[in-house]
């Protein structure tokens, strides 16, 4: 769904929150919306600007199922499909994000956040950034930034990733577009990190149709119904970034990352302003659910899976459950195996059969009845990491390494199954008993 008549419908439906009382972009927005759960949210009266601030589109799966015209038990099964259909966009002319041309950008005219005490600086948290390897095409991607200037950022670029991979292939100044004020197909298919060379946004047009529009500066193309798209060049310059809360709430120190020049800003006439908490439920689920088709994908070739959820304990991005039908007792391994290509960055994975992987309680009555170490652990030594574990090895210009864990909590099948079967009372109706 477009993201306006998605914020219509979330209204309409009583699940949209409007403050009209003026507040601050300096802390206040962040904690405000971080007091309301981070329900979808409307800042109408931003201190300083006529821009409105909206966030919270994406902080539960209810509200995302709906976001991508389904429920949340039809999350998966829309993201992978659109994985493995992926569908060109078309190309437009003209578009609502181009009816403002700033070729004088000035970054002070947008309400940046300051969202916690001790941030470096204000930062783009849901920019969805839009680059072009000679190689491999166009990719889509998220990138935090951090406001240095009134045309100057610097952008947090993982080694590894497809925009650091193409900017120190090319050794020079490459073209961006940040995108701010995204649909929801949009947000999602940005996280998904398909196979090099596989466009996301022909994903989120095959989520929902999502036309491109060419940039005014920029060979690149961007979403016609963008809120605000920065247009810029990510220089061979490098200059502070951070420190700043990420997925796991812990701090993620200062760094020396490139510097991002913007030269043109456009937008739509009424242009919104979007915001992500940082480590909070919205960023953990929008950066964690798009892995979990990935995961299904990489699982699927080797068993039959039926469900994967990266879960928020671990930052909807270290740790992952795995459900899958059980034919042989050498599935649970391969299942781990398969999880970890799914996503390289997952550090504990569990894997379960016949148990919820969203009920955190049964998974661990799984690992307490079905999981021997001696038999079911699988420790992988030296593996690539996240930047984002507090206790991964990190080199200057390297893929962060930490060991990982892979736990085989399905139901054995060469014992009696009656023994590992979860005993279960009668279903009765209380009422006719409380007559």
């Amino acid at each position: 769904m477009k993201l306006r008549p998605f914020l219509q419908k979330l209204e309409n439906d009583g699940q949209l929150v409007r403050i009209t009382r003026e507040v601050s972009r300096d802390y206040e927005l962040a904690n405000i919306l971080n007091a309301l759960g981070e329900k979808p949210t409307i800042f109408e009266n931003v201190r300083g600007f006529e821009m409105p601030v909206f966030g919270g589109i994406c902080a539960s799966r209810d509200v995302i199922g709906t976001g991508l015209n389904t429920t949340k038990e039809g999350i998966l099964p829309v993201l992978v499909k659109a994985l493995r259909e992926p569908k060109v966009p078309e190309l437009v002319s003209k578009a609502p994000c181009q009816e403002i041309v700033d070729r004088s950008p000035d970054l002070d005219k947008l309400p940046l956040l300051m969202h916690l005490q001790g941030d470096g600086g204000r930062y783009l948290s849901a920019s969805v950034c839009i680059i072009k390897d000679p190689d491999t095409g166009r990719n889509m991607s998220y990138h935090r930034m951090m406001q240095l200037g009134k045309n100057k950022l610097t952008a947090r670029l993982i080694p590894k990733r497809q925009t650091r991979t193409t900017y120190d292939k090319i050794q020079r100044e490459l073209e961006i577009a940040i995108c701010i004020g995204s649909s929801v197909p949009v947000l999602a298919a940005a996280s998904l990190s398909p196979p090099s060379g596989v466009d996301e946004l022909a994903i989120a047009n095959a989520i929902e149709e999502t036309p491109l529009v060419k940039c005014v500066t920029k060979d690149l193309e961007v979403p016609a119904d963008t809120e605000i798209v920065l247009e810029g060049r990510i220089t061979r310059d490098v200059d502070r970034e951070g420190p700043f809360v990420d997925l796991t709430e812990t701090r993620d120190p200062e760094r020396k990352e490139p510097v991002v020049m913007i030269d043109a800003i456009t937008m739509r006439k009424d242009a919104m302003y979007q915001a992500l908490l940082p480590g909070r439920f919205e960023h953990k689920t929008l950066m964690g659910m798009p892995k979990e088709p990935t995961i299904f994908n990489e699982v699927s070739k080797v068993c039959e899976c039926r469900n994967a959820y990266m879960t928020l304990g671990g930052g909807s991005w270290l740790h992952g459950i795995v459900q899958i039908a059980k034919k042989s007792d050498e599935d649970g391994k391969k299942a781990i195996d398969a999880a970890f290509r799914g996503h390289p960055s997952m550090k504990h994975v569990v894997i379960v059969d016949d148990v919820d992987p969203f009920d955190s309680g049964a998974v661990e009555w799984a690992i307490a009845t079905r999981f021997r170490a001696d038999k079911n652990l699988v420790i992988l030594n030296d593996q690539p990491s996240s930047s984002l574990d507090p206790v991964a090895t990190e080199e200057p210009g390297k893929k962060a390494t930490v060991t990982k864990m892979g736990l085989d909590a399905t139901r054995p099948m060469t014992v009696g199954k009656n023994k590992f079967d979860k005993v279960k009372y009668g279903q009765v109706n209380v009422d006719e008993y409380l007559r």
